[in-house]
């Protein structure tokens, strides 16, 4: 028996900005976007959009009434929760539907969250097969306007059903993880946005990778030609390339063409996106397994996770068998297309139009899931 990823879909909020207008209007040269950074757009929501609408709406597109029924755990991920308290994933097991007797829970550890429930999720199916586990990884990545961090903001979720004998990737029993008490992005109890060591927070990425993956060479005997991809944590699409190129001063240029050419394939969704924070690394996947042509029934695939922190892990995951027909690349393609392109004024206006929760209200979002009122501090939603 097997045990993985049987289905994966993304969702983003309807609006984005061009990073060119962005750069215009901070007075910086566009190439320090597009190249520099390696970012052309960035997803964008209003107010009555938030990490439960994005959830909801990444999962329920894959989710069938059989899942719904079989469905015993269901976790999100994420570091822009809403509540001190109750989980994310409570309100979000009511609005999909899911069967009443399963548990639900929300897991924080920077970006390294999704992985983390991910982990569970697999071994939890393994000592029950005939379970299957709803993981999300959903958060809005915001810095401020006119801060340093401000290109590599972002908003969306990923969803993955993890299941015995799933449809798409298999994962192994490979995994090495990583701890270290750094200070590189932080977030303080009532801060509205992070605190960011912006050197430190690259350098320890690049170094938690290479000590990752040197041990994973020293532990599972494995090198660079053992895997056709690798897939990363995707803060900014150049910052996996920046660890990536670390370690491939060793290999041949064939070999150091053959996996870069893999990870332009898994950025693609990222340059449009922006930072998905927990979803970051997962929406790399889907844009590799997406957009490339490479890829087969077999193929092995490495994955590095990492969270401010900061906590890394790498494994790996097999590709199934006609894995392509589980996908949702037309949808996915058509969701980033049909978004609306807004102006920079309007990107400004909607940053600072904050979600006030002490106040009753009524709101008009048509997009599914979105808040359509506030009572007693309580957020309601659209149905789907």
């Amino acid at each position: 028996m097997t045990v993985g990823i049987d289905k994966i879909s993304f969702f983003v909020p309807p609006y984005y900005i061009d990073m060119t207008d962005l750069a215009h209007a901070r007075d910086v040269d566009p190439n320090k976007f597009h190249i520099g950074i390696g970012q052309d757009q960035m997803a964008i929501n209003t107010k009555t959009q938030d990490i439960i609408t994005f959830a909801a709406n990444a999962a329920k597109t894959i989710l069938t009434e059989e899942d719904l029924e079989t469905i015993d755990t269901v976790i999100v991920a994420t570091e822009s929760g809403i509540d001190e308290s109750k989980a994310a994933s409570v309100v979000l097991h009511r609005l999909l539907g899911v069967q009443p007797f399963a548990r639900s829970f929300e897991i924080k550890e920077a970006c390294y969250g999704g992985t983390a429930g991910l982990q569970f999720a697999k071994n939890h199916v393994t000592l029950h097969p005939e379970s299957k586990v709803l993981v999300v990884a959903t958060d809005i990545a915001r810095y401020g306007l006119n801060s340093g961090g401000e290109p590599t903001q972002g908003a969306g979720a990923v969803a993955m059903l993890v299941t015995a004998n799933p449809r798409i990737l298999s994962l192994n029993d490979d995994s090495v993880m990583l701890t270290q008490d750094i200070y590189d992005f932080w977030r303080p109890v009532g801060h509205d946005y992070p605190l960011v060591d912006g050197p430190l927070s690259n350098e320890t990425y690049i170094q938690s990778f290479q000590k990752v993956w040197e041990e994973n060479k020293r532990r599972n005997k494995r090198q660079m030609a053992d895997y056709q991809a690798l897939a990363f944590h995707i803060p900014y699409t150049k910052m996996g390339k920046k660890a990536l190129l670390a370690i491939l001063e060793e290999e041949t240029e064939a070999e150091q063409e053959r996996i870069l050419s893999r990870y332009e394939e898994s950025i693609v969704y990222s340059r449009r996106v922006g930072n998905l924070y927990t979803g970051s690394l997962y929406l790399g996947l889907l844009s590799l397994l997406e957009n490339s042509e490479e890829l087969s029934a077999g193929s092995r695939i490495g994955l590095f996770s990492y969270g401010s922190g900061a906590v890394s892990e790498f494994f790996s995951g097999n590709l199934v068998p006609d894995f392509e027909k589980a996908l949702c690349k037309n949808r996915h393609h058509t969701l980033l297309d049909q978004r609306e392109k807004l102006t920079i004024e309007t990107y400004e206006q909607l940053f600072q139009d904050k979600l006030n929760t002490d106040t009753d209200q009524f709101f008009d979002d048509n997009t599914p899931f979105s808040i359509t009122e506030i009572k007693n501090t309580v957020r309601d939603y659209r149905p789907f």
